[in-house]
């Protein structure tokens, strides 16, 4: 088969569409082939030499996919060769065949084309485990996501929405703050232009966000905590604005507040499976009624995989970038 490869860590163009071995189902697995993947910053962080993948992980990048099954490996039941899944990964989406253990297998919603579908277990299982399985986002509570127009945030606020939440979104331009609005966004912040805890604390009546979904990190640290309302939950997902932060501990204390970090790709077997079967309980009746749907910025094939990341670090995408792979069947 052939993958995308990283010979030597560096720009987009470190990225190498080459022929590689195909890879073998163990216990518990399935082989899947790749009829698209999805870029996420993770991506561009192993590329770059930040973000090496797990242990006994595939080497090539891609957190996600959609396919169809090729092989069961030892152990497997309840799956038929030629299955329609889409699949949560610990790598090796950007290639045309990936061996998936059967706990991170989601299948197909009604109504949704299988190749839209790599555009979901990412985002579905990074929201739904952050924002209502560690910091439990209540109807009629108010949530405020930085990054409102990527892929995280576009399902963030579709997710957030349908529980009877209120959202708050940041965008760096009207284009991407107005496609939020019409996913349901309550307040719209331009973060190049507007402070976001001003404007948070001015749309809750000075009370604040009582969840906050970060990508930042460091940099926004401290003002997220200042925005955080009396026992508010910020859950950081992403270090796009630094590793070290300081954190002001009597304000944290004040409000009786929690900060928790967490990341999906290096939890055990067992926890991911855990998440992506409460994705499916939850999440995919949002997606088959229409309720909730993947959004997608623009389709490449996959051997052009550079234009991908080059596309993610311009910030220029608003949901999705997809990676399609060659000749998939239809």
């Amino acid at each position: 088969m052939h993958a995308i490869t990283i010979p030597e860590p560096g720009g987009p163009e470190a990225l190498v569409w080459a022929e590689v071995p195909d890879p073998v189902p163990g216990e518990g697995e399935v082989l899947l082939d790749v009829v698209a993947t999805a870029v996420n910053r993770a991506d561009l962080m192993q590329r770059q030499g930040f973000y090496p993948p797990p242990p006994g992980a595939p080497a090539y990048p891609g957190l996600e996919c959609a396919g169809r099954i090729a092989a069961l490996g030892p152990g497997v039941s309840g799956h038929t060769v030629g299955e329609e899944v889409c699949a949560l990964l610990a790598g090796g989406g950007y290639a045309e065949k990936v061996a998936v253990p059967v706990g991170q297998l989601l299948p197909v919603p009604k109504g949704l084309e299988l190749r839209q579908t790599a555009a979901l277990p990412e985002v579905t299982c990074t929201v739904w485990s952050n924002v209502f399985m560690v910091a439990h986002l209540r109807p009629g509570e108010t949530l405020l996501v930085h990054g409102g127009s990527s892929g995280i945030g576009t399902m963030a606020i579709q997710l957030a929405k349908a529980v009877g939440a209120r959202v708050a979104v940041t965008a760096g331009t009207k284009e991407k703050l107005d496609f939020c609005a019409d996913l349901g966004a309550d307040v719209l912040i331009n973060y190049r232009e507007q402070d976001f805890v001003e404007e948070v604390r001015a749309a809750t009546g000075g009370a604040g966000a009582d969840v906050i979904l970060d990508n930042m990190g460091a940099k926004y640290l401290g003002r997220n905590v200042d925005a955080l309302a009396v026992n508010g939950r910020l859950a950081i997902i992403g270090m796009q604005g630094g590793t070290k932060g300081e954190l002001n501990i009597g304000t944290l204390l004040g409000k009786r507040a929690a900060v928790s970090a967490t990341s999906l790709r290096a939890r055990p077997l067992d926890e991911k499976a855990a998440i992506v079967a409460a994705v499916r309980e939850h999440v995919w009746p949002l997606l088959a009624d229409g309720h909730v749907r993947p959004v997608v910025d623009r389709e490449l094939p996959m051997p052009e995989a550079a234009e991908g990341h080059r596309v993610l670090e311009e910030s220029g995408h608003i949901g999705k970038v997809l990676l399609v792979a060659p000749h998939p069947a239809p």
